[in-house]
């Protein structure tokens, strides 16, 4: 199986001081990675040194299309903790798409295409019947759930999720298990979860994470 994401003796942190030093991994492109760890140390770090969020202070990361170094992939990110505006005058469906801006030119309009893609994604995550709610309206469990939609509109090659299930319910948090396991069946999937029983029967690399980091493949 082909790499696309590779660190080679990573090491990043902040403020000059060292968080996660030294980390050579590999993202294969049908990888679930499950990084697990205590409060503080690094897992969120080590998600923003593989998203190219923050630099390496020595190592690099790679990005790969078969044996070429590239500069992008297409990516899905949901974020712990968003800082969206919940104020903002902007719909369910103006949030998720934006996740499809890289799909076509700045001065471009979205098309019929574009939201048939956002129904279906709104639909994975069953609010669709939200779409036309201003975000304001919107519980943290459901606005979590309208970011997730965001991450996966534009099917991407690797998907990031720090916490997906934070504010959300059981049955939504089932919901988007359910969604996760299906979705690693066509992309990488990079979780950082602090349920780590849930976590080391999904991965197939887990990640452990405190200071020093720590990787072993499942299965």
């Amino acid at each position: 199986m082909e790499s696309i994401i590779t660190l080679q003796n990573a090491t990043a942190g902040y403020d000059g001081r060292v968080q996660v030093k030294g980390v050579n991994l590999n993202i294969d492109s049908h990888d679930f990675i499950g990084i697990v760890g205590p409060n503080g140390g690094g897992k969120t770090t080590l998600l923003r040194m593989i998203l190219k969020l923050l630099p390496t202070m020595e190592g690099k990361v790679c990005y790969w299309k078969g044996d070429t170094e590239t500069s992008h992939l297409a990516i899905g990110y949901l974020p712990q903790y968003s800082n969206i505006d919940r104020e903002f005058p902007i719909s369910v469906e103006e949030v998720v798409l934006q996740g499809l801006n890289a799909s076509k030119s700045l001065l471009r309009r979205f098309n019929a295409d574009h939201r048939q893609k956002v129904r279906k994604a709104l639909d994975q995550l069953q609010i669709a019947d939200l779409a036309r709610n201003p975000i304001k309206r919107l519980s943290g469990g459901q606005l979590q759930r309208v970011l997730f939609a965001r991450a996966i509109v534009g099917e991407p090659e690797v998907l990031v999720l720090d916490e997906p299930n934070t504010y959300v319910d059981r049955k939504s948090e089932q919901t988007m298990r359910s969604l996760i396991r299906e979705l690693s069946a066509k992309c990488a999937i990079i979780m950082v979860s602090h349920d780590t029983d849930y976590i080391v029967g999904a991965a197939n690399k887990l990640v452990e994470v405190n200071e020093k980091v720590t990787i072993r493949e499942t299965f």
